[in-house]
């Protein structure tokens, strides 16, 4: 069994996986949506994490009409969630951490939380 992050799938077995034209995956990457691994023959290979990403892709553009360029918003603004999430996470293993070795007393540790709101405006 492969990692998810290994990167064995040729564009070929790709495309017939996601019933997409290889020509489709090229685009993805020129446009910096995936970026697979390259052999020393410069071959691509693809990874289950990129399966995956592509998969989020297809259902944006089919299902939800983004353009490309949208996708590349929504993977970005994705991508600083997912960061602002593991922080979160870490930060509260600290504190749960100095909590238990009595650094912090309980009525003194606070955590706060923020809402973020996304607008966008048309020109």
């Amino acid at each position: 069994m492969h990692g998810y992050d290994e990167p064995v799938y040729l564009i070929s077995v790709v495309a017939n996986m996601l019933e997409i034209h290889p020509q489709t995956l090229r685009q993805y990457e020129r446009e910096g949506l995936v970026e697979p691994s390259r052999t020393q023959g410069r071959m691509r290979l693809y990874s289950m994490k990129d399966i995956d990403r592509m998969k989020l892709i297809l259902r944006l553009t089919r299902q939800m009409g983004v353009n490309l360029a949208g996708v590349d918003i929504v993977l970005q603004l994705k991508e600083q969630i997912d960061q602002m999430q593991k922080e979160i996470d870490q930060l509260g293993n600290e504190l749960s951490r100095a909590n238990r070795n009595g650094s912090v007393h309980a009525s003194k540790a606070l955590v706060a939380k923020h809402n973020y709101d996304i607008i966008i405006f048309e020109e």
